[in-house]
C-alpha cells in the first residue's frame, strides 16, 4: 500500500512527537514563536537613515515588554540603565550594576527577535580604561545577548572607550544632551543646550562620538533647534527623546509611553517630553483591586477557574486513604469541596458510589 505524501508527513510527526522530551499535557504552554522576520541590522538602520525614514526605538528590561516590541515591529530596542530607576526603584542610573544590566539583556533578547538590541554600558563599567570598556562591551554581547552596545557623553575616557570597542569588532552607539550618569557634574537631570555655549557642546560631543566610530546617537533633552544642528552635522541618525522631531528618529521608555507607572524623573512625575499613548497604570490598578475584593470574597477561584479534576476513583480511593490515616478532618474537607465543585462525586454529603 503507498502513502501520499502528506500521510507520510502526518505520520513523521507523530513519530517525532513520540519521541518529544515535552509532554503533552503541561501546565503552561511556554512562549510561542515570534515571527520569522530577520532581525533589524546596521545595515537595515543605515538605509532607513539614508532614506530620510523615521527609526522608532524604545527602551524595554524585560521579555514581556521585548515580546510587545516584536510584535508591534519597533526598530530598535533599547536595554536601558533606566532600569535602574524604572525597574529597581532607584532616584538615579548610578547604582545599577553590570550583572543587574545583564539579567535584563538575557530577558529582552528572548523576547525581542527582531528589533535591534542595544545595550547601555552601566556606570563605572567602561570609564578607568579602555581595556575595562573592551571587557564589559564583550560581556554585554556574549552574556547579555546584545547586538551592540550604548555609552554615555564624549569626555576623552569615554571617547577613547569608544574607539576601543569599535575596534574590537563591537558597534557603539553614542549619548548627547542630557546624560544621566553624569547628574553629579549637571547638578541633576537637567535640560542641556539652552544657551550657545551648551549648544555649540551638543553639536562638538556629537561630531566627536560619530569621528570615534559610532553607528548612531541618541540626544536626549535639548531644544528642537540644537537636535536639528546636531542631526544635519552628522552622517549618521541622532534618535531624540525630549529632542523634539528634527532627529532621525524618536526614543521613548516602555513604562512612560504605556502611562504604566509615575516615572522618578522630575519629582515623581512622568517627563514633560513624554506622551502617554495609554495608561496602562489605571487598568493595571484597577485590576488588582478587582482581583484583592474577589479574592476577599471568596468569590475567586471558581469552578472555571478551578480547572484539574480527579476521576470518581481515583477521588474515592483518596477519600479512603486519608481515612485510613485518620485525618477524618481532611476528608470532610474534601467531601465538601466535592459537593461545592463537583457534586457529581458527592450525594448529601456521603462518599460518592464508584464507577
Amino acid at each position: 500500500m503507498s502513502f501520499s505524501r502528506a500521510q507520510k508527513a502526518r505520520c513523521f510527526l507523530s513519530h517525532l512527537r513520540c519521541m518529544s522530551n515535552i509532554p503533552e499535557n503541561t501546565v503552561y504552554g511556554g512562549p510561542k514563536p515570534q515571527n520569522s522576520l530577520q532581525r533589524v541590522t546596521l545595515t537595515n538602520l543605515r538605509q532607513k537613515h539614508k532614506r530620510h525614514e523615521p527609526i522608532t526605538v524604545v527602551t524595554a528590561y524585560d521579555y514581556p515588554s521585548a515580546v510587545h516590541l516584536d510584535t508591534a515591529g519597533i526598530d530598535v530596542c533599547i536595554v536601558g540603565d533606566s532600569a535602574s530607576m524604572v525597574v529597581h526603584g532607584h532616584d538615579t542610573t548610578l547604582p545599577i550594576t553590570l550583572d543587574e544590566m545583564l539579567v535584563h539583556c538575557r530577558a529582552v533578547a528572548r523576547g525581542a527577535k527582531t528589533p535591534l538590541l542595544v545595550g547601555d554600558l552601566p556606570f563605572g563599567t567602561y570609564e578607568s580604561s579602555t581595556n575595562q570598556a573592551v571587557d564589559t562591551a564583550v560581556r554585554v554581547l556574549k552574556e547579555g545577548g546584545m547586538d551592540t552596545i550604548k555609552l554615555e557623553g564624549a569626555s576623552p575616557s569615554r571617547i577613547s572607550a569608544a574607539i576601543a570597542i569599535v575596534e574590537a569588532g563591537i558597534a557603539v552607539m553614542g549619548h548627547v544632551g542630557l546624560t544621566p550618569q553624569a547628574i553629579s557634574v549637571l547638578g541633576g537631570f537637567r535640560p542641556q543646550g539652552k544657551n550657545i555655549a551648551s549648544a555649540v557642546k551638543v553639536v562638538e560631543t556629537a561630531l566627536a562620538l560619530q569621528e570615534a566610530g559610532c553607528f548612531g546617537l541618541i540626544v536626549e533633552c535639548v531644544p528642537p533647534l540644537v537636535a536639528a544642528a546636531a542631526t544635519a552635522a552628522l552622517r549618521i541618525p541622532t534618535i531624540g527623546i525630549g529632542a523634539g522631531p528634527f532627529c532621525s528618529g524618536q526614543v521613548l521608555v516602555y513604562h512612560d509611553l504605556l502611562g504604566m507607572m509615575q516615572h522618578p524623573h522630575h519629582a515623581k512625575v512622568t517627563p514633560k517630553f513624554c506622551k502617554q499613548y495609554a495608561r496602562v497604570g489605571d487598568v493595571v490598578n484597577k485590576a488588582l483591586l478587582e482581583y484583592k475584593e474577589e479574592v476577599t470574597s471568596g468569590s475567586f477561584p471558581g469552578p472555571s477557574h478551578s480547572p484539574y479534576k480527579m476521576n470518581n476513583k481515583e477521588f474515592d480511593g483518596f477519600l479512603n486513604e486519608l481515612q485510613k490515616l485518620g485525618l477524618d478532618k481532611a476528608a470532610s474537607a474534601v467531601a465538601e469541596a466535592a459537593a461545592k465543585y463537583d457534586p457529581a462525586k458527592s450525594s448529601n454529603g456521603e462518599s460518592p458510589a464508584k464507577d
